[in-house]
């Protein structure tokens, strides 16, 4: 009898439960998908630093910000949930802090060859990095990088 072929992203989450470390994949949805759920001129103001425990804190980098993303938390809680497709956000808090500049994403001319920025490998590595198995790890470095590439390729199409 034939078992059953799980696809990649059931297979990666069952590891990523196993290693208690499911927190840290939710964590890279979150800032993956950041600027594109709370637009640019936000994103360019605030940044999400850490989830845990449903909880997600973003650095803000000044008060008149703070104050107005404080009244837009409920918007923004929806929104992201949203995009991640499940209700893992369950409050946001917020720290004043400088926020990192947002980097572009180099694209040869022909638009089809792209590189993460040095932003996006330093947030994978941090993803990764307390996996245990070397071959596991750069595994996962491999599909956060792909699912990211993927990403920014076909919102520039």
């Amino acid at each position: 009898m034939a078992s059953k072929i799980d696809r990649l992203s059931v297979t990666l989450v069952k590891i990523l439960s196993a290693r208690q470390l499911q927190s840290r994949l939710h964590e890279y949805r979150i800032v993956a998908q950041w600027a594109r759920t709370v637009g640019p001129s936000i994103a360019h103001h605030a940044q999400p630093r850490t989830f845990k425990g449903g909880r997600l804190t973003i650095v803000v980098d000044s008060p008149a910000w703070m104050q107005q993303l404080s009244l837009m938390k409920p918007e923004i809680m929806q929104k992201l949930n949203a995009r991640l497709g499940m209700e893992k956000i369950r409050d946001i808090t917020m720290k004043l802090g400088e926020v990192e500049p947002t980097l572009a994403v180099p694209v040869e001319d022909d638009q089809s060859t792209m590189v993460l920025s040095a932003d996006d490998q330093r947030r994978i590595e941090q993803c990764s990095q307390t996996i245990g198995d070397q071959e596991i790890r750069e595994s996962v470095r491999r599909v956060f990088e792909k699912d990211l590439l993927n990403r920014k390729k076909k919102k520039r199409t």
